[in-house]
């Protein structure tokens, strides 16, 4: 059967809705604890919709886009332009990043993933993106048509559920402001790394700087722990445990449980390819942030994680981390 592709429209979305929920049910049968269902789904669904076809200031382009057939819509595919994050480069400017809550149904034309996809690739293209990126959950479809595209896991998001009554390891602090600057002489170690691991990561030549403001800043957030290993002027490591954002996670996900740990880094893990004899104080930084999580009323702990760090995945999979999405990279 042919289809047709085109951009969504507000009239578009009380079906686009029905979709992203069939979508975010596919995720909640793989693990009901990480992507758990909110309690208003289809509400927030409609909600985070008509944001992003009405409303005048974004704080990113996003672009909704739907392929019909058998004059319904059957597919969907939701893309933006990501942001770059301070401390890096950025000389390609914004990535284009195909996000996890696209959806095709059962009786769909097999080729509709792929159009899709292709699809959302011209958009990014002609909205400035020089890189692509793609988000992948769940849908052995999706997953072919990345590869069959090009592209390759550049990024882990690892998992853990359960973390209740943890216990603050020995020798795991809470950050005061003394310690921010070995914890930017340690995110300096972590920078170059994640550029030796892939060029995507280009370090900005003010990166020390810039991250300097933002760990003095993020030590006034309430809702973050910052927390070391070392002394004030002898840090081996650092680790943020912050909450979840929408980035990772579609409005359909009740996010309110989870925690986030995206900078992380130990010396221990300063070979990418190999870990010392038992990575004491890397699983001691990690079991200090599950603790933090713990303490707040969070139950999963959700790690970003280069797809190139094989010393930091197996610290995760030795600590009970399983791999939950995976960005990919065309360039």
């Amino acid at each position: 059967m042919p289809h047709s592709l085109r951009a969504a429209t507000p009239d578009d979305i009380p079906r686009l809705t029905e979709l992203l929920l069939l979508d975010a049910a596919e995720r909640h049968a793989v693990d009901g604890v990480l992507w758990r269902l909110a309690d208003d789904a289809a509400a927030q669904i409609e909600k985070a919709l008509i944001f992003a076809m009405t409303a005048e200031q974004q704080p990113f382009h996003q672009f909704w886009q739907v392929a019909e057939e058998g004059g319904g819509i059957v597919g969907v595919i939701h893309s933006m332009l990501l942001p770059v994050p301070p401390i890096y480069a950025g000389r390609y400017g914004p990535p284009g990043l195909i996000l996890p809550d696209s959806f095709v149904t059962t009786n769909a034309s097999a080729s509709v993933v792929g159009a899709l996809v292709e699809l959302a690739e011209a958009g990014l293209r002609k909205a400035g993106a020089q890189i692509l990126l793609s988000s992948f959950v769940v849908g052995a479809a999706w997953q072919s048509a990345f590869r069959d595209r090009g592209y390759d896991p550049l990024t882990l998001y690892l998992a853990r559920s359960d973390l209740k009554d943890r216990d603050t390891p020995s020798g795991v602090r809470l950050a005061v402001e003394a310690d921010v600057a070995g914890i930017v002489a340690r995110s300096a170690d972590h920078r170059r790394h994640l550029f030796a691991i892939d060029p995507f990561w280009e370090i900005h030549p003010n990166a020390d700087a810039r991250f300097s403001a933002w760990m003095s800043r993020s030590l006034t957030l309430e809702d973050r722990d910052m927390m070391v290993i070392g002394s004030a002027d002898d840090l081996s490591g650092y680790v943020i445990a912050q909450p979840a954002s929408r980035l990772h996670f579609p409005p359909a996900h009740d996010i309110s449980g989870i925690g986030v740990i995206d900078d992380y880094y130990h010396v221990e893990l300063a070979d990418p390819n190999a870990l010392p004899y038992g990575c004491v104080g890397a699983t001691a930084l990690l079991r200090g942030a599950e603790a933090a999580f713990s303490d707040r009323g969070k139950n999963t702990a959700f790690v970003v994680c280069p797809a190139g760090w094989a010393s930091k995945i197996e610290v995760l999979n030795a600590a009970g981390y399983r791999t939950a999405m995976v960005w990919s990279i065309k360039r």
